[in-house]
């Protein structure tokens, strides 16, 4: 084999390796949690710093409905899934967008499972309640995990979550699914 040649083969298998990685990563990015890990433990309480926090997870908020709820605290930057029976399934932080919604009561309207979130960062487990000030509000999960503030230049109405809490919301928060807003 000729010196031109092997450098061609070579080039040709570096090329090949990166393309098959690339698509590798795409499809466990986008992939059912279910295919790309193993089962998760049950969602719990997210871990501050406050001891109580720990011992136990922030309450329900009063008049945040009864029923099979998510409520969504602005004032807190939390959310709480709610079971029909009123137990707490999980509660955890999040980190809200530029834009909040009102509070009041919603219903989920739609779902995505991965798509670029209007900061253009690629999201996952899109849950879709309202809309204000012509911005798309709902709940998502960075699928790099991270959940940076959001820049209040930019009219953002994702209310990011960690992957693990967003996989919990997907599972929850199915269209119909009635979302309370409280201050």
């Amino acid at each position: 084999m000729s010196r031109s040649s092997s450098g061609f083969v070579a080039g040709l298998t570096a090329a090949a390796l990166a393309a098959v990685g690339f698509l590798a990563y795409q499809a466990s990015a986008s992939a059912p949690d279910s295919l790309a890990k193993p089962p998760a433990k049950s969602p719990t309480a997210s871990a501050s710093g406050s001891p109580k926090e720990k011992s136990r997870p922030a309450e329900v908020p009063q008049r945040s409905g009864d029923g099979e709820r998510v409520v969504y605290s602005l004032g807190a930057d939390r959310v709480w899934l709610v079971e029909g029976s009123g137990k707490v399934r999980a509660t955890y932080e999040v980190t809200p967008g530029s834009v909040d919604p009102a509070p009041g009561t919603y219903t989920v309207g739609s779902r995505t499972g991965s798509v670029k979130g209007t900061d253009g960062v690629a999201i996952e487990h899109v849950v879709r309640f309202t809309n204000t000030d012509g911005v798309t509000i709902g709940f998502s999960a960075a699928i790099d995990g991270a959940t940076p503030k959001a820049d209040p230049a930019t009219k953002t109405g994702g209310i990011r979550q960690s992957r693990e809490n967003g996989s919990a919301m997907w599972k929850f928060a199915v269209i119909g699914k009635k979302v309370v807003v409280v201050p």
